[in-house]
């Protein structure tokens, strides 16, 4: 005979499964992006939302990777060409590019101007490679996936310490 359970019993059942498969998603999830055909990922609670490039104002004498300043929902955000930042090309127009909004607990008011998305990602899935010797210290790690494509973590707590991106003036 099957066993009887309360409504109260069965209430914390539930709350209990969805309290640890929220936990479970939020520590593996990461964000998927291409930036110059490189993939990237970064950790989904680093990042506040990801939005079409909105209208934005070029502010003169700064780095030629910084884009400039827009109005996000009466808000101020700086946008940082990522590729450009890393010393490639500007990221060129197209409908796909996208603004990754750091998180404000990082960084106030930033974003990172982005080719395309590409969805979540689990890194559960992903097999350690090596890090390069000259890699950049907002570089977390680079891992392959199941298909051998190569994965560049992006580490944002480690990109808003960084001198140079918080420096946006030209010199």
């Amino acid at each position: 005979m099957a066993r009887r359970t309360s409504l109260r019993e069965f209430q914390i059942s539930v709350a209990e499964r969805l309290r640890t498969a929220a936990t479970r998603a939020t520590l593996s999830s990461k964000l998927g992006f291409q930036v110059a055909g490189v993939n990237w990922f970064v950790a989904l609670h680093q990042v506040s939302e990801v939005i079409p490039l909105p209208p934005f104002v070029p502010v003169p004498l700064t780095q030629p990777w910084f884009r400039g300043v827009a109005n996000v929902r009466g808000n101020l955000y700086s946008i940082v060409d990522f590729s450009a930042f890393q010393g490639g090309d500007p990221t060129p127009g197209g409908t796909e590019r996208r603004v990754i909004l750091i998180s404000d607990k990082l960084v106030g008011g930033a974003g990172l101007l982005v080719s395309r998305m590409l969805g979540l990602r689990n890194p559960e899935h992903f097999v350690a490679a090596e890090l390069p010797k000259e890699a950049p210290p907002w570089l977390g790690a680079v891992v392959r996936d199941a298909s051998g494509a190569s994965w560049h973590e992006l580490d944002l707590v480690r990109l808003a310490k960084e001198r140079r991106f918080l420096e946006v003036g030209s010199h």
